[in-house]
């Protein structure tokens, strides 16, 4: 067995050796279907990453790739990150012409050097370097080589070879070079569908792959890095900034996070502890204490990020956030599991990816990951989650920022991973009653209530700090199917106790019944018309996936014209499907008056690439329906 590995690791350094033979600078080189889609192709992607000991490593990068229009530029990645523990040992870049003839040589003192972060955060120390380069015609191929060293080996880069879009892949290769003997955790993911080539011995580590094809995004479909082959690496041994770390599981994590990054950083001042207590004083039970603690730092502090510390992973003291009433995700969510503390109410630090497109902390891969920091309560049914850098998100609610993840929750005893909660589609609820009056002349006045809760209202409380202008806008722009639509009166609550966002809305349209002679056509749907259908693709190539499910449940009053009676409706309908369902209901009140229920529902989930067809059909089908219309003929 050791010799039948040794031979693979001899042929596959063969085979990374003489990758690198081929001309990669002319475009006439580039295999044809590795055009087809890719607005650019890596040519070669080398890395090498060179493990000297627990406190230093090395990195080296060579890419080569050729850009054939202004949306590839996004793909060169000739950049550079730094600060004071990441050093910058060389840097430079080639251009290169459509036939692979040198145009231009940039050093790495040519490199344009500016702060790695934008203008909302208050002080770092993270800088970047960067290529900046206005093409003179496409296509052109970029080669930029680098090396990097550090003390921080707590980040050992992965191997990910396919990260964009429209992005095909010629060669890449990567080799991690572990002469140390520090134990390497490495974890693979979706390499078997993508003939990756690998070989491991002892020290050595090496990935390689060729003739990625580009990937065309779809509507509906999981993010790229859920299907892009990856290799993670973490060493067992490690040092952040100076602190050492040895870790072999989530448990491992969370202690090392606890004792040394977040313990001790929760002192508070003897009048601020006062002060706490007292605002709780009154209450018995433990959220509702944690509510008002809660609601206290959103009046006290404001969210701007300060990337120092330990890797920008350490807090800064709670009594410093107390004093300063600023702080970054980290700060405040420490400075709440402080004064929480303080009246005796657990919490746990917890690491989550953050976003609206869902990401797992790896559940079984501890390492360095995530990229925000919460708070959550444990309890004896449920877990409460905190996001504590927001000045307006309710208590308890999370909203899509962090919805449904797996998330690293930091206790004394050790790190644990948690799922945080998810919405469920009877939960994402938008419920409206409205009056809508059509008028002799085709003209609408509509009067409705409007209520949201879960995702929905998550998509809404925004609008209580908007202008009037924006939020006339923003009711236009809901209402787009409409012509001609004049907002007349509108109020809007953001009611946190309950979690639900309540807006009352009087409009009027001009033209919106056809008149035809002696008949007038009239849309029944006048406040949640679905217009949305899907693209449609010949030849599906990826999953579907619905993140989220919602619901919405509207009834309209429907006040007939003076001088019209209904010649024709359309017929009720039910249509259910695993993707969810749609109800229609078309109800005579009186000779004058309609009343009007639609339900739809769809459910989140995930569904091979063959049911898109049967998806976008029953998004067609809702559209059509919500399009039905009444004639009325003159009396």
């Amino acid at each position: 067995m050791k010799r039948i590995g040794l031979i693979f690791i001899f042929f596959l350094s063969f085979y990374l050796r003489g990758s690198t033979q081929e001309n990669l600078y002319t475009v006439l080189s580039i295999p044809e279907e590795l055009k087809q889609q890719a607005n650019a192709v890596v040519r070669l992607n080398e890395m090498n990453v060179d493990l000297k000991s627990s406190s230093k490593m090395e990195v080296s990068v060579k890419r080569i790739i050729t850009v054939f229009n202004k949306q590839g530029e996004r793909n060169i990645d000739a950049y550079v990150n730094y600060d004071k523990g990441l050093g910058v040992n060389s840097l430079e870049a080639k251009i290169y012409d459509a036939f692979g003839k040198e145009i231009k040589k940039i050093k790495k003192k040519d490199f344009v050097d500016q702060s790695a972060v934008d203008g909302g955060t208050l002080y770092s120390d993270a800088r970047v370097k960067y290529l900046d380069y206005t093409a003179i015609s496409y296509p052109y191929t970029v080669e930029v080589t680098y090396e990097t060293v550090t003390k921080n080996t707590a980040f050992i880069p992965w191997f990910y070879p396919l990260d964009a879009y429209y992005l095909s892949i010629q060669k890449s290769i990567y080799r991690l070079n572990n002469p140390t003997g520090i134990n390497i955790r490495f974890k693979e993911l979706n390499c078997e569908d993508f003939n990756i080539k690998r070989g491991e011995n002892i020290t050595d580590y090496q990935y390689a792959v060729e003739h990625l094809k580009a990937i065309k995004p779809e509507d509906h479909s999981p993010l790229l890095s859920e299907m892009a082959p990856k290799v993670m690496f973490a060493a067992s041994t490690f040092t952040l900034e100076g602190v050492e770390g040895y870790v072999e599981n989530w448990n491992d994590f969370g202690k090392w996070m606890y004792r040394d990054l977040i313990d001790g950083n929760q002192s508070l001042p003897e009048s601020t502890i006062t002060e706490i207590s007292a605002l709780v004083q009154n209450e018995t039970q433990v959220l509702e204490k944690a509510k008002k603690i809660y609601e206290y730092v959103q009046n006290k502090t404001r969210y701007i990020s300060v990337q120092v510390g330990i890797g920008g992973w350490k807090p800064y003291e709670a009594s410093e956030v107390d004093k300063l009433s600023y702080g970054d995700c980290k700060a405040l969510t420490n400075y709440t599991m402080a004064l929480l503390d303080a009246v005796g109410i657990e919490s746990n630090y917890t690491v989550v990816f953050s976003g609206s497109n869902k990401k797992d902390i790896q559940p079984d891969f501890a390492s360095i990951q995530g990229n925000h920091v919460i708070l959550s309560i444990p309890g004896e049914e449920e877990t409460t989650w905190l996001e504590c850098t927001s000045q307006k998100t309710p208590f308890g609610f999370i909203g899509d920022f962090t919805d449904d993840r797996d998330v690293l929750v930091i206790t004394p005893e050790g790190g644990q991973i948690k799922h945080t909660k998810q919405y469920t589609t009877q939960e994402n609820t938008q419920t409206t009653k409205s009056t809508s009056h059509i008028l002799s002349d085709g003209g609408l006045e509509v009067s409705l209530e409007m209520v949201s809760k879960g995702i929905q209202y998550n998509r809404k409380y925004f609008l209580e700090a908007e202008t009037s202008r924006d939020i006339d806008k923003h009711y236009k722009n809901r209402w787009d199917y409409i012509n001609n639509v004049t907002i007349e009166e509108y109020n809007i609550e953001n009611d946190k106790s309950t979690i639900a966002f309540n807006e009352s809305v009087k409009f009027k349209a001009t033209n919106y019944g056809n008149i035809v002679g002696d008949r007038m056509l009239v849309a029944l749907n006048t406040i949640n018309r679905n217009t949305y259908v899907p693209d449609r693709y010949r030849n599906r190539k990826l999953p579907l996936k619905i993140n989220r499910g919602y619901k919405d449940v509207d009834e309209i009053e429907i006040q007939l014209p003076e001088g019209y009676n209904i010649e024709a409706l359309p017929n009720n309908e039910v249509l259910t499907n695993k993707f969810g369902s749609y109800t229609l209901q078309i109800e005579k009140k009186d000779e004058k008056t309609l009343v009007y229920r639609r339900e739809l529902i769809v459910n989140n989930g995930e569904f091979p690439k063959e049911d898109y067809k049967k998806f976008r059909d029953f998004y067609k089908t809702v559209a059509k329906l919500d399009n039905a219309k009444m004639a009325l003929i003159k009396e």
